[in-house]
């Protein structure tokens, strides 16, 4: 079959032939349109959702505070020996810290399973002092940041680039259907020249 085709000719949509109708121009228009666009909008998008996660981890990484706070009752558990325990095991337990204004406030946190009345337990709290998770590390925030950016940026340019061939494959129809048109119109005057 592809000894038919002849051979692959580059750009043969720009170059000057007077059988070039004004749907191969057009064609040619938006498939170039297609690929900037896809590239340009998947490379911004991806930037901006960068962008806009790491300043909004950078914001909950400065409004988060550290605070100590003492566990209030013995944890559920088994204490294990040497204070090891297995893959980092946590149990859920009552802790108690105070807050910058010197009233105390209390919350559920995991610690060690076993551990005594009294422990310190380091708790993340917001600038009024409720308890909050563990903010992000800067390394961690990056690449969770360069992870969602590069989501987003491929998700754009894979609506664009589906966007583009759509409207490439209606392009296509039409000109199919133009050339029946005219296949219809000059068809049985062909016939009659051989």
């Amino acid at each position: 079959m592809k000894a038919f085709r002849g051979p692959k000719v580059w750009l043969w949509r720009w170059r000057r032939n007077p059988l070039k109708r004004r749907a191969d121009v057009l064609e040619a228009w938006v498939v170039l349109g297609a690929w900037l666009l896809t590239v340009l909008a998947g490379v911004a998008a991806g930037l901006v959702a960068d962008r806009s996660v790491e300043h909004g981890l950078a914001r909950e990484r400065a409004a988060s505070r550290p605070a100590v706070a003492r566990v209030v009752g013995r944890a559920p558990g088994p204490p294990h020996a040497h204070g090891r325990h297995a893959s980092g095991e946590r149990v859920w337990a009552e802790v108690r810290w105070t807050v910058a204004g010197g009233s105390a406030r209390t919350g559920l946190v995991r610690v060690r399973p076993g551990s005594g009345a009294g422990s310190p337990v380091t708790v993340w709290t917001d600038p009024e002092g409720y308890l909050v998770s563990r903010p992000s590390s800067p390394a961690e925030a990056a690449f969770r940041a360069a992870l969602i950016g590069c989501l987003v940026g491929v998700s754009t340019a894979a609506v664009l680039f589906i966007g583009g061939l759509v409207l490439r494959g209606r392009l296509e129809r039409r000109r199919m259907a133009a050339w029946d048109t005219e296949w219809a119109r000059l068809g049985p005057q062909w016939g009659r020249m051989v």
